[in-house]
């Protein structure tokens, strides 16, 4: 069996990451690729498990080495990226790759793997909606809500790059859709 890499992508608040631990709560040969950040953990989130929290400056080290495969400043001091040796880690155990990714990071490693990739952009069914999503979550100032609104307007022109788009509309919905691709290609 060749290890896939399975890409989510979306704004935030889209519910990329509800499909992600649906897809992972399946059961199939698959692992999460655990992302590195420079923010503040949120609560509940743990390091080693949600993400490595690095600091800034320990994340700008990294760069330095090419410790990531991929990484982008979010915002200012705000770091996310994908350490090469998570990937590694996950494809040395002959496991698929399951990402929760930025559109930003999605699309650098759907460029860098091609054909081992498959990408996914999970798209709110409006701005509107996600605003309210956004809110409803409560973990961020109505500041940084529109900060996110105003990347996501740019993210949603970029879906038609990646192999596939699941409406999330409904929840439930949006994740038989992503199962359902998911299963065609481990299948093929």
């Amino acid at each position: 069996m060749k290890c896939k890499l399975f890409i989510f992508s979306a704004p935030s608040g889209s519910g990329k990451t509800s499909i992600v631990r649906y897809l992972l709560d399946l059961g199939l040969n698959f692992e999460f690729s655990i992302s590195a950040t420079s923010r503040k953990p949120r609560d509940g989130e743990e390091d080693g498990i949600d993400y490595y929290f690095l600091s800034a400056a320990d994340f700008r080290e990294k760069i330095t080495n090419n410790e990531f495969i991929e990484w982008e400043e979010v915002y200012t001091d705000h770091y996310y990226g994908t350490l090469r040796s998570e990937i590694e880690r996950i494809r040395g155990k002959g496991n698929h790759v399951l990402f929760d990714v930025d559109v930003a990071g999605g699309l650098n490693l759907k460029r860098l793997y091609g054909d081992s990739a498959v990408s996914f952009f999970v798209k709110p069914p409006s701005v509107d909606v996600l605003r309210q999503r956004l809110k409803k979550r409560g973990t961020d100032s109505g500041e940084k809500i529109e900060m996110r609104i105003a990347k996501a307007e740019l993210e949603l022109e970029k879906s038609s790059h990646f192999d596939h788009i699941i409406i999330n509309d409904d929840l439930e919905k949006a994740c038989l859709a992503a199962e359902k691709i998911v299963r065609d290609i481990i299948n093929e």
